[in-house]
């Protein structure tokens, strides 16, 4: 057995609506987010189990992406992003484990078919909808249609700004669907045809920070760096689903914070 790496950028969405089916790759979500250069490495190797950042850890969708591929590998899964902060880690994970698996043990397999066992899995482990797609396509990925490539459909903003994040706690992404969502896919419906209207990155980011109050995600913290960062002249709204704020270029930085910084990931996952 040899080993291949991948590397698969983190997603950040701004707004969405969820939308469940008894199928996994027709589940999925609407909205539209940001594909970021700071992302995840996935490299697979001979032997089993499931490593972060140097500890044996228990991923889901993973552990589904191999079983749908009928492959056996250790997956030794990398990055420097905040765990459960919103930025898709474990979308990551599950993309990076199909795109290696397939280089590894030959399974010949498309691009959009690696995406789909991806979204799936992460899907029933319950940890995502939309990630995986957006993660694939990179760049302000909009998702206009839910599920996989077979299903779903993607449009982007074209336009390339760097974005800055900071993290203030966690949230967890199944309580959120678990609740009542019938108010937040409402407001993610109204932020979407604004943005379908308009698909600039000052849209995205206004409808991202009208949906964040409207599904009443906002805790106060965030709302207040987001108050900050707009008082500074900077953009900023919360990741869905993290007590996260991003913002455009420095916007979090000249509203007196110590964010990260990185540029748009304009490639999306790929093996290295």
């Amino acid at each position: 057995m040899t080993e291949a790496v991948a590397f698969v950028p983190g997603h950040v969405t701004g707004f969405f609506s969820a939308h469940q089916d008894d199928d996994p790759t027709k589940a999925g979500s609407r909205g539209a987010g940001v594909a970021l250069a700071d992302g995840v490495t996935v490299r697979l190797e001979p032997g089993d189990g499931v490593e972060l950042n140097g500890e044996a850890c228990d991923l889901e969708a993973v552990d589904r992406v191999l079983e749908a591929l009928r492959s056996t590998a250790r997956v030794v899964v990398e990055t420097d992003l905040p765990l459960s902060a919103g930025f898709g880690v474990s979308g990551a994970a599950a993309l990076g484990t199909a795109l290696t698996a397939n280089a590894v043990f030959d399974h010949g397999l498309s691009e959009n078919e690696l995406v789909t066992v991806a979204h799936g899995a992460e899907v029933q482990a319950e940890t995502g909808l939309g990630d995986v797609v957006a993660q694939a396509r990179g760049g302000f990925p909009v998702r206009l249609e839910p599920g996989a490539p077979a299903h779903g459909a993607m449009d982007g903003i074209p336009a390339t700004r760097d974005v800055e994040y900071l993290t203030l706690g966690e949230l967890s992404t199944a309580d959120v669907l678990a609740g009542d969502t019938a108010e937040l896919n409402e407001a993610g419906r109204r932020a979407l045809s604004a943005l379908v209207a308009e698909p600039t990155l000052e849209t995205f980011m206004h409808v991202s920070r009208r949906f964040a109050r409207e599904a009443d995600l906002l805790t106060p913290e965030v709302q207040a760096v987001i108050e900050d960062v707009s008082g500074a002249g900077g953009e900023a709204s919360m990741a869905m689903l993290g007590e996260t704020v991003f913002a455009l270029d420095a916007g979090l930085s000249d509203a007196g914070y110590d964010a990260e910084r990185c540029s748009v990931s304009l490639a999306g996952a790929h093996l290295q």
